[in-house]
């Protein structure tokens, strides 16, 4: 429960008014610069995740594991990539989604069981987690953690299954949700997806070896070559020699398909290919399909920075209106400087964002951001650029209006702490944030961007159709897990 002097609006830091980010995953096989590959993987893909980070490498058989809270480039140093050793490694990058943020959840995981030493890398969230842990507990399961992706380790161990194929099918065949995971044991690296295909993750190849990630961003730095998804329901071994087998079981075979839209609005790197399209074009076509849907006369187009720019590229290019960078980002602020008291969160947003007031004085602008969460750092925002001579401010966001919480791993908070259902109609969310005018990319527009078909994208998040249904206390479980930073499983 909920303890009695625990507010929840209190206990939500400043800097959790925008969506955080899921994990990145990576691994890599056959190669004798697997934990170095590793370290430039995660670094590529530490946009996904940044309260912790971790390796596993295997060197002939035996798993090692180093991992801490912090970024990549601080948990990592020369020595320590120097003890790792082997040409097998899995790596993680984290934001907690389940479980709560302390260094026990930090990933991979590292579990020793009946069948051997045996780690895992988890991006997304089980809908099904609590009832499971509870059939475990009782029937003697104990945990190390609190996090979601420890059960399917407990399953394989119970499964009396003879192989790790089959061992690891009877697990994924009973837990429900998003996941896309890396997995590695002494013999074989893994790769899978659920059967809708929530997350994203690609495999691909550098020279004899092979290699999973989160994102194709994470090949292009190490040199590897894309070679395609891992497809939604297919399981993907790798043994020490790069001999690759895949199978997709019947078991892990569902009847559409629901990627997540909002990796291309905000999460993945706009140099990522993402569910086979480019997200930096995917953006851009955001931005012009706003310009058709809400015009505005202005004298600039101003981006956000950094997710909004493409989609304020695509905005300026079919409006005519020029692209100006009247928002700058200051990109070495830590997320620890963000104090959790509401006095502070006018600091947080002015020392992460500052305007180019001789630019912008007089003038009337659109500001295109991807999304609005919460609204509060928006708000500041409009108002720092008020305090800047802005004559107008018009904003236009690059996705629908979002209504609903996410149970696939995005951070969104429950339906009555989003702005578009605290505030309800557009007129009162126009009002609160102080702009001139206010639009919404319509759900059909941001659909129309978007190849492999309509229908195999999730919008839960907007529109509350849910491709998996969550568990009854998964919602009140969520925000328990959010709450005062603690990460017990109690409801």
């Amino acid at each position: 429960m909920l303890k009695k002097n625990c507010e929840y609006k209190r206990c939500l830091p400043a800097d959790r008014q925008e969506p955080k980010e899921y994990c990145g995953l990576f691994g890599v096989t056959n190669n004798r610069q697997a934990v170095w590959l590793t370290y430039l993987g995660l670094f590529a893909q530490q946009h996904r995740g940044q309260e912790a980070c971790g390796i596993v490498a295997n060197n002939q058989g035996a798993l090692s594991i180093h991992k801490d809270m912090g970024l990549v480039s601080d948990v990592f140093s020369e020595q320590v990539l120097s003890r790792l050793k082997g040409n097998m490694a899995v790596g993680h990058v984290r934001y907690s989604t389940t479980g709560s943020s302390i260094l026990k959840n930090s990933q991979p995981l590292l579990i020793d069981y009946a069948n051997g030493s045996i780690c895992i890398a988890h991006n997304g969230n089980l809908v099904n987690s609590f009832e499971l842990r509870q059939k475990l507990e009782k029937s003697g399961s104990i945990f190390q953690t609190t996090t979601d992706s420890e059960l399917i380790i407990h399953l394989m161990a119970r499964s009396n299954k003879r192989s790790l194929e089959d061992s690891l099918v009877y697990a994924l065949k009973r837990v429900k949700g998003a996941y896309s995971l890396v997995m590695m044991n002494s013999d074989y690296l893994m790769g899978m997806r659920d059967p809708h295909g929530f997350r994203p993750l690609v495999l691909g190849k550098l020279g004899a070896s092979y290699c999973f990630a989160s994102e194709t961003c994470a090949f292009d730095l190490i040199g590897a070559k894309f070679l395609r998804q891992v497809e939604p329901g297919e399981i993907i071994f790798i043994n020490n020699q790069g001999v690759l087998k895949s199978i997709k079981p019947k078991e892990l075979v569902a009847s559409h398909y629901a990627f997540c839209a909002f990796e291309h609005v905000y999460f993945s790197r706009p140099d990522s290919n993402v569910f086979g399209q480019t997200v930096h074009t995917v953006r851009r076509k955001f931005g012009a399909q706003l310009a058709k849907e809400h015009p505005v006369d202005a004298d600039f187009v101003v981006p956000v920075p950094d997710s909004g720019f493409s989609a304020a590229l695509g905005y300026s290019q079919e409006s005519g209106i020029p692209l100006e960078m009247g928002i700058i980002r200051n990109h070495y602020v830590g997320r620890t400087f963000i104090q959790p008291a509401q006095d502070a969160r006018d600091m947080g947003v002015r020392v992460k964002f500052n305007t180019l007031k001789d630019i912008l004085k007089g003038k009337r602008i659109i500001v295109v951001d991807d999304s609005i969460v919460r609204g509060t750092t928006s708000k500041i925002r409009v108002r720092n650029l008020r305090k800047a001579g802005v004559k107008e401010v018009h904003l236009r966001i690059s996705c629908p209006a979002h209504r609903y919480p996410c149970f696939y791993g995005i951070d969104f908070h429950l339906s009555s702490e989003l702005i578009a259902n605290k505030y309800e109609t557009l007129q009162k969310i126009t009002k609160y944030l102080e702009v001139d005018s206010l639009s919404y990319l319509s759900l059909g527009g941001m659909l129309s961007c978007l190849e492999n078909g309509s229908q195999n994208y999730c919008t839960a998040c907007w529109t509350g159709k849910y491709a998996v249904r969550a568990e009854k206390r998964h919602s009140k479980f969520s925000l328990e897990r959010r709450c005062c930073g603690q990460g017990e499983l109690r409801v």
